[in-house]
């Protein structure tokens, strides 16, 4: 036998043992996936109670695990775009867990599900109704305390306008992936990172006046689409071959199916939310530029005098880490920190190790910093 056929069966037998393997997984793959129950994919099983509710938005507390090591209690807001049970997802990938196993007591918002009578709601809604309602209730129930506000992207943006025009009620401030400076631009951050921004600010503004006039709010599986289109390849590699590397695994593909179920779970946006949304602050800039106005009040990030932390994941391309940081000298605050995750937009509070770092470095933060 020559050298050339040696080789041309050694190819051919590596050939078939892959399409053996494959074959092997593909089997493993589907029976894993037959014995996943919809029981088994639940998210935000935290126990939790409701405790105040306006409109559609609903307050909740947590049942706290350990004995309360931190005097003032936190409440999270997440982004109207998605469900806040992001901060919730599973056990073992939740800071809520995390804050709750070292004693803090925390609230959260759920910003519940908008429908056409919502159209109209506005930034000044969410901000000095909303939050301001969910607060004002906290408060009340812990003896006028002053409450620790943590805000993760829109809901982030939302925290600052809110501690900007109410900062007594604020123990202090932390920012989660918070786009702040919307025109915000690094020259070396990856391709594809900020491309969501080109693509607002660059929305004529009669084109967005129309598919709000259209669809009344924006439809959540429509901005699911825009988020999907940020990252395509990564959006088509992991429904085929991220899927079959580990349907064989059963932990993992529940960990595959429950951050699929909350990406699915897209809620619509208030029309005139979007539109205030796109065109005050990706295109306007008036938050960094201090000429926005709610409610006839000015929102001047100078008025914000209480400490902050300012989270911001590296490898975030829906906010990149320019529109977030460096805006320390915005703040009247003395005390501001900002603080880098190596993860992405929503690996800051999902992926394996950074619920857990996350949870740590705002504890420890929180500890340093109660009254």
């Amino acid at each position: 036998m020559s050298r050339s056929d040696a080789d041309a069966i050694q190819n051919l037998t590596e050939v078939v043992r892959e399409a053996a393997d494959l074959s092997r997984k593909l089997l493993g793959g589907a029976k894993s996936l037959g014995e996943v129950s919809a029981s088994e994919v639940e998210i935000g099983t935290t126990p939790k109670d409701e405790v105040w509710r306006r409109d559609k938005v609903v307050l909740y507390r947590y049942r706290p695990l350990v004995e309360r090591q931190i005097k003032q209690p936190l409440l999270i807001a997440f982004s109207v775009v998605g469900r806040y049970t992001i901060v919730d997802l599973q056990k073992d990938r939740s800071i809520v867990r995390s804050f709750l196993e070292r004693g803090i007591d925390v609230y959260v918002i759920d910003w519940g599900t908008a429908s056409r009578a919502d159209r109209w709601l506005t930034v000044d809604d969410y901000v000095n109704d909303y939050l301001a309602g969910a607060v004002a209730e906290i408060q009340a129930r812990e003896n006028g305390e002053r409450v620790n506000l943590l805000g993760i992207c829109e809901g982030g943006t939302f925290s600052l306008c809110y501690a900007a025009l109410h900062p007594t009620t604020l123990q202090n401030l932390i920012l989660v992936v918070t786009p702040i400076d919307f025109h915000g631009k690094d020259p070396d951050q990856p391709t594809g990172h900020g491309f969501l921004n080109t693509l607002t600010q660059n929305i004529p503004g009669e084109e967005l006046d129309r598919l709000i006039e259209v669809h009344g709010n924006m439809p959540g599986e429509l901005m699911g689409q825009v988020f999907a289109s940020l990252t395509p390849m990564r959006t088509m590699m992991k429904y085929n071959l991220d899927l079959m590397e580990i349907a064989g695994d059963k932990k993992k593909l529940g960990d595959f199916f429950r951050m699929e179920k909350w990406i699915a779970d897209r809620p619509p946006h208030p029309g005139e939310l979007v539109k205030q949304w796109i065109k005050d602050f990706y295109q306007g800039n008036k938050l960094i530029d201090n000429t926005l106005k709610l409610n006839g009040r000015l929102v001047e990030l100078k008025n914000i005098t209480i400490p902050v932390l300012n989270m911001f994941a590296l490898g975030d391309h829906i906010v990149p880490p320019a529109m977030t940081r460096g805006v320390g000298d915005r703040f009247g605050s003395t005390d501001y920190r900002e603080e880098a995750v190596a993860a992405g937009h929503m690996g800051i509070l999902v992926s394996g190790k950074a619920p857990k770092l996350v949870g740590s470095i705002v504890s420890d933060w929180l500890a340093a910093r109660q009254s």
